[in-house]
């Protein structure tokens, strides 16, 4: 029987200080540790956040985020390392990095990215310099070499071991010309594609192609706003356009966890100050402990 151990990692060092770090306390109180039966393995704790944009390679706290992301990795590879599933609870995208990481020092490894937003930009188009928008480029070695080659790994996953899935924002996308995630070799899934094969046959279809690579696995990336913004208001950076609802994400995290090859979960963005009366967080958890059990 698969077992879950919890990490909080609520660096905002890629976004702002808005709300985003007690996500981890957020889904704790709605219940995840006791849903999961899982253990928790302790916090993982960011350096202080600047407001300051570097001027050398135009991100927020990237000498932060590189040593958050190695202690993340550390952290990773040690719950791995006892036989347990982790569950990362951040924090904003950016602590995908770390996770990233312990699996690229381990073997070859795939990534299945959900969310509303490909984050798939270069530090000269992203407007704040927030790695929380450019998180699936760096993974895919695309940016400074600050982040993206870390240890020498780059990339830390090849283009054609990654599935985008359910992102919105391609018009949001061409408004600051931001790198386009069709041009590459990343499997991409939009929400409009996702709808016209149904969730769960575009799942399905995701998951082929992942197994097509000799992988050791893969890791799954959830971000909060990939949900439909009538159920998931409490982002930063909402979306239009529909989402998934919380049974479409349940039956996803359902199925890429009974293909028996998932290794782990970072879940970000979810930013429980927008959620007064803890309803969201509740559905949140509940949507998520029914797709990873």
């Amino acid at each position: 029987m698969l077992q879950f151990s919890v990490v909080d990692a609520p660096s905002i060092l890629g976004l702002k200080p808005t709300g985003v770090e007690t996500l981890p306390e957020a889904l704790k109180n709605a219940g995840l540790i006791q849903g999961l039966k899982a253990e928790y393995a302790g916090r993982v704790d960011a350096p202080p956040y600047n407001p300051k944009r570097d001027k050398s390679t135009l991100l927020l706290n990237p000498y932060s985020i590189k040593e958050f992301s190695l202690r993340l990795a550390k952290k990773v590879a040690d719950v791995r390392r006892k036989g347990r599933f982790p569950v990362v609870v951040g924090g904003d995208c950016s602590i995908l990095i770390g996770c990233m990481l312990a699996l690229r020092r381990s073997g070859k490894y795939g990534l299945f990215f959900i969310d509303g937003h490909a984050d798939f930009y270069q530090p000269e188009a992203e407007p704040n310099g927030e790695v929380a928008s450019m998180e699936l480029a760096i993974v895919s070695g695309r940016g400074p070499s600050i982040l993206t080659d870390i240890d020498g790994l780059n990339p830390l996953v090849q283009d054609e071991d990654i599935i985008a899935f359910g992102y919105r924002d391609a018009e949001e996308q061409k408004e600051h010309a931001s790198q386009d995630i069709r041009e590459t070799s990343i499997n991409a899934f939009s929400l409009e594609q996702v709808r016209a094969l149904g969730s769960a046959k575009a799942a399905q279809k995701a998951l082929k192609r992942l197994q097509k690579s000799q992988l050791n696995g893969f890791w799954i990336h959830l971000d909060a706003d990939v949900l439909d913004n009538t159920i998931m208001p409490a982002v930063d950076y909402p979306l239009p356009g529909g989402g998934l609802q919380w049974d479409e994400l349940s039956a996803l995290l359902r199925a890429l966890m009974v293909s028996g090859q998932a290794e782990g979960i970072t879940i970000t963005i979810f930013n429980p100050t927008l959620d007064l009366d803890g309803s969201i967080a509740s559905k949140f958890t509940q949507s998520i402990i029914a797709g990873l059990l």
